[in-house]
């Protein structure tokens, strides 16, 4: 790593020594459990096998590492499709049972963030609507969106504080012939994804020990019901979450720090809704411009679908202007299905991204040129009907 603060040097050698018995805020674990004991709800067990890691206060959290029930995102199926096909095709690489819903609902925090139109009533109602259907199906719901992940942390500190909001969420769900069900873990992709990242270099095809890059943590991970992220003492001694960092490691890449890491991308939810000028200079200018002064990577990784979509798409406009850009953005998920040799179009879908990758491409000797045209040539036999889908087997790089 390339620490540009003092604190980060020492933070490095630091033991991680936090007490959880000492810890500012309470176990959420210690409440969700007691309230199934009174009747309140069911608990639904992270099944095994599972990976043990340590959330921001030295508490215990389960990550599963198969029987998982994707809760996907609605940003990115419908702006970044490749980050959703990566996870996907990672569980398939490796081997793992999971389960893609076609019953899942939006979260809906378009509404509980940005517009503030909705009620805690709806708003839980959904979340555990979502719950119970990962339940009934026998696999465990995974979050793919960093907005949902916040969302249902926070849904969840309101109902163990709040009698009255389980009542009225149990009565809706009695009118869908539903049970209340609280997961024990309320786990992101990402944590999945650090979880099984030693599995996923096993894996590795491509050789990323030349690569430099820069992280951006997500906010609605790490920043909303924070004590929840995983951190670890080997990543910048337990004093940030540990989600990508760990992962990128793993895979042999040099991570450069810089001195607005703990910005917003800009995104911002009500920002990138009222105010878009000010959510793309915010994303250029605090974040993009930043890291190529400071440590000139050669992509870009994050973990939420309005990071990657604000951090991405904001510098086409930028480059009109003659602005500092032109670093290339994907998910964790991408990065490692790509790692691991998935096709850089026909999985990652490159192509829906606003920055151009090809330069990160060849840096890593991917023919760009001929990927494309086996794209192009997938699309054409869609189109004529000679495929009706495109297999998995045809998805490798």
């Amino acid at each position: 790593m390339i620490p540009h603060a003092a604190i980060l040097n020492k933070a490095k050698d630091r033991k991680f020594e936090a007490d959880p018995d000492q810890a500012p805020t309470e176990d959420y674990h210690d409440i969700v459990n007691q309230l199934e004991k009174e009747g309140e709800w069911e608990v639904h067990r992270v099944p095994e096998p599972y990976v043990e890691v340590k959330n921001k206060y030295g508490r215990t959290k389960k990550i599963p590492v198969e029987q998982t029930w994707h809760h996907k995102s609605c940003g990115q199926c419908g702006h970044i499709p490749g980050y959703s096909t990566s996870i996907f095709w990672i569980n398939r690489k490796l081997g793992l049972d999971y389960h893609d819903p076609t019953d899942q609902t939006s979260c809906t925090a378009w509404n509980y963030y940005a517009s503030a139109t909705s009620n805690a009533a709806a708003q839980a109602a959904v979340a555990m609507r979502n719950f119970a259907a990962a339940h009934e199906t026998g696999y465990y719901p995974i979050i793919h969106c960093a907005t949902s992940f916040g969302h249902y942390k926070e849904t969840r500190q309101q109902l163990i504080h709040h009698p009255e909001l389980r009542r009225q969420v149990r009565a809706i769900l009695a009118k869908l012939g539903k049970k209340l069900i609280m997961p024990e873990e309320i786990v992101h992709y990402s944590e999945w994804v650090h979880a099984v990242r030693d599995r996923i270099a096993e894996r590795q095809v491509h050789d990323m020990s030349g690569i430099r890059a820069t992280v951006h943590p997500a906010c609605h991970y790490h920043k909303l019901i924070g004590e929840d992220a995983v951190y670890a003492p080997e990543v910048y001694g337990a004093q940030r979450s540990a989600i990508i960092t760990s992962t990128l490691q793993a895979l042999g890449i040099e991570v450069g720090d810089y001195s607005t890491w703990a910005d917003c991308c800009g995104f911002g939810f009500r920002h990138i809704l009222v105010s878009r000028d000010f959510s793309r200079s915010f994303a250029v200018q605090r974040k993009i411009e930043v890291m190529k002064e400071e440590v000139d990577p050669d992509i870009l990784i994050t973990h939420d679908t309005g990071c990657v979509t604000t951090l991405d798409q904001s510098q086409f406009a930028a480059k009109a202007h003659d602005r500092n850009v032109g670093l290339a953005v994907m998910s964790d998920s991408q990065l490692c299905a790509l790692a691991m040799g998935a096709h850089p179009y026909k999985v990652l879908q490159l192509h829906w991204h606003s920055t151009d990758s090809r330069p990160f491409l060849e840096k890593l000797g991917v023919d760009h040129q001929k990927a494309f045209a086996e794209f192009e040539q997938a699309v054409e036999e869609l189109k004529s009907g000679k495929k009706e889908y495109m297999t998995w087997e045809d998805a490798d790089g």
